[in-house]
């Protein structure tokens, strides 16, 4: 039990290390607007583009089964330093048009991260796999959260050194798995790719079911993520109110993770399932009241965004633990890298989505079109 307890706080500390890759660059997204005299749309595209090479990440890595095929911990390493040599590139004279390729080279290389580093906590749990995942998960969320908090310090310093920061850290922790985590005593190696996998695993109907609400999880967790900056910035315009933009969107989405944890935990009592339905309809139904979170004062609406900020990603882990316990366990790393892959794929839709409509609708409005996702989600959970 201590060497999975030792075990299980490596993956944890590693999947932060590695994962604050992601949103780097929309920490530093106002200093490239001034650097580049780019336009605050360009946001949209930036993480659209991270999110995109994710997908084809994830895509290469499913058709090829990299993470059933090869030593997880040796997929993660090379994924992690190749991923921090693209988001350090941003950190060199570049046009905008080069950080939508280096976004895009990091989002391809995250596939071997954050699916892989749920792949290795599956070899070694068995048994407690959503409390486990939800760690896993709540370190991915920390690490999202991360180059906010770099951001918001009251010191002067370089941008750029957040790149340098989150780069330095993805590196170490990919070294913390090659070095520390070995085989899982569940792994089942397969030996061939097998390429009809991917349709395989979606004849399973529980595994459908679990698949479809993770789907509808991620049409609305990282549109929120991402217009967390945004949605303060209107508020703050709103108001005119002193607002710490960066700080709050870190702890906005950062205590998600505490979310990802506490719902694990629930998950030994209630079941995967019923918490993660809970959460959803939460999330759902801050979706609703969404247009009227700018007419609150400031501490409720803070408040809010928190509330929003937890219940939007507590149900992440539980996901990922259904997809993993209802698979075969020689594709549970095919099953998990593709169930992720598509998600993704609709994070884009999205994303793109609301950058669209704020041009069009009273930004009061905009959000509420992320309720499709909890909605359709709870449905595909329940649906006989």
């Amino acid at each position: 039990m201590k060497q999975k307890t030792h075990i299980l706080t490596i993956i944890v500390l590693a999947q932060f290390m590695c994962t604050s890759l992601w949103f780097a660059s929309n920490a530093v997204m106002p200093d490239l607007i001034v650097k580049l005299d780019l336009q605050s749309t360009d946001l949209g595209y930036i993480t659209s583009s991270v999110q995109f090479g994710f997908i084809i990440g994830t895509l290469v890595y499913a058709a090829f089964t990299i993470a059933d095929r090869f030593h997880p911990s040796n997929v993660f390493l090379i994924s992690a330093m190749l991923g921090a040599i693209a988001n350090l590139l941003i950190a060199l004279d570049v046009s905008f048009s080069q950080i939508l390729i280096f976004r895009f080279l990091t989002g391809f290389f995250l596939a071997g991260i954050y699916p892989v580093g749920m792949k290795i906590a599956a070899d070694y749990f068995e048994k407690g796999l959503g409390k486990a995942l939800g760690f896993l998960v709540g370190a991915l969320v920390l690490g999202t959260a991360l180059p906010h908090l770099i951001a918001s310090m009251e010191v002067s310093y370089d941008w750029r050194l957040v790149l340098i920061i989150t780069s330095v850290l993805a590196v170490v922790g990919g070294l913390l798995i090659k070095l520390f985590v070995g085989e899982g005593p569940f792994r089942s190696k397969l030996q061939v790719p097998k390429f009809r996998s991917i349709g395989l695993v979606f004849k399973n109907k529980e595994f459908r079911a679990a698949s479809f609400g993770y789907f509808g999880h991620m049409w609305e967790l990282y549109a929120f993520w991402a217009f967390v900056p945004v949605i303060l910035a209107q508020y703050r315009g709103y108001h005119v109110e002193a607002i710490n933009i960066p700080l709050l969107s870190f702890f906005i989405i950062g205590l998600g993770g505490l979310a990802c944890v506490f719902g694990g935990y629930l998950s030994e009592y209630w079941g995967s399932k019923k918490v993660a339905a809970w959460a959803l309809g939460f999330s759902g139904i801050c979706c609703l009241l969404s247009p009227f979170m700018f007419q609150i004062p400031l501490p409720f609406f803070i408040a809010f965004l928190i509330f929003w900020g937890l219940v939007v990603i507590a149900d992440s882990p539980l996901f990922s633990s259904l997809v993993a316990k209802n698979v075969k366990t020689e594709l549970k790393g095919t099953a998990l890298t593709i169930v992720t892959c598509i998600g993704f794929a609709i994070t884009i839709v999205s994303i793109q989505l609301i950058s669209f409509l704020v041009e069009l609708v009273s930004f009061k409005y905009v959000y509420l079109i992320l309720v499709i996702g909890p909605g359709l989600g709870v449905f595909a959970l329940f649906k006989k």
